[in-house]
């Protein structure tokens, strides 16, 4: 197996993903206490001393909470960001060594797996989603999307694995206690992803590159959203493309607190 992927943590409570080769652990936000994560590593077999990164997607505090706490209990790992959620994160704090900055878009090599950086919209400073590469084999992470653009699209066709938010049911949250302006902000373009977008993302994808591949449904809403919701919506309109989940596609649901299976390709 060239890659593999573990949630620790996924929804608005905390999110931390941990997407690793044979030598190189890479960590993905850091939005739930440093003990939970170190345990995550420890349930997935990972030293902490082959972690050489942590790579922020946002500012948001269900993304960074323990950034600062985390740099200092993996001294090897590095910290990357966009300028803008660096300038926004106001508790990133870390060594000057252990900080590095880069604009959507830009590609790097940590330990023996590629990075390619991705510009998502999302009401942050500069969000960015990330691929991972090793082998000819990719994962794709994108959360935190009001919408998927052409450029979000490309990113992740040829994904082995896609791990794609399912944040709610609009018609769910429609009629929740949420105030006005929460569901406003949810609904729009730089919001959260539905389970019906996240569908007709995944047939898009499917319909241009029918390889057999993993898709995980990550970030989903507790009060407005649940498992059994999404799975059947986005289950509804793959079947409508003729794309059969089995037949076509693994479609998996990762818990929000829970450590998940882990995932290979």
């Amino acid at each position: 197996m060239s890659l593999q992927f573990c949630s620790f943590s996924s929804g608005s409570s905390g999110n931390c993903y941990l997407v690793k080769s044979q030598d190189t652990a890479l960590l993905v936000d850091a939005g739930i206490s440093a003990k939970k994560i170190m345990e995550g590593l420890a349930s997935t077999n990972t030293p902490p001393e082959t972690v050489k990164a942590l790579l922020i997607t946002h500012e948001h505090s269900d993304h960074i909470k323990s950034v600062k706490t985390l740099a200092k209990k993996l001294p090897n790992a590095k910290v990357y960001a966009t300028a803008g959620t660096w300038e926004c994160g106001s508790t990133m704090c870390c060594e000057a060594q252990q900080h590095n900055c880069f604009a959507p878009g830009d590609e790097f090599t940590i330990g023996d797996v590629s990075v390619k950086t991705f510009s998502i919209e999302h009401d942050a400073a500069e969000p960015v989603g990330y691929s991972f590469f090793k082998d000819d084999k990719q994962i794709s992470i994108v959360t935190d999307t009001g919408c998927i653009t052409d450029a979000i699209h490309e990113s992740i066709l040829n994904s082995d694995l896609i791990v794609m938010e399912a944040n709610h049911d609009p018609e769910t949250l429609k009629v929740s206690g949420y105030p006005y302006y929460l569901k406003r902000r949810i609904l729009g373009k730089t919001g959260h992803l539905s389970n019906d977008d996240a569908g007709r993302a995944i047939c898009r994808i499917y319909e241009e590159n029918q390889k057999y591949r993993q898709i995980i449904l990550a970030h989903l809403s507790k009060e407005n959203n649940f498992p059994e919701l999404a799975y059947s919506t986005i289950q509804n309109v793959l079947e409508e493309a003729n794309c059969y989940i089995g037949l076509n596609m693994q479609l998996h649901i990762i818990n929000r607190d829970r450590i998940s299976a882990v995932y290979r390709i």
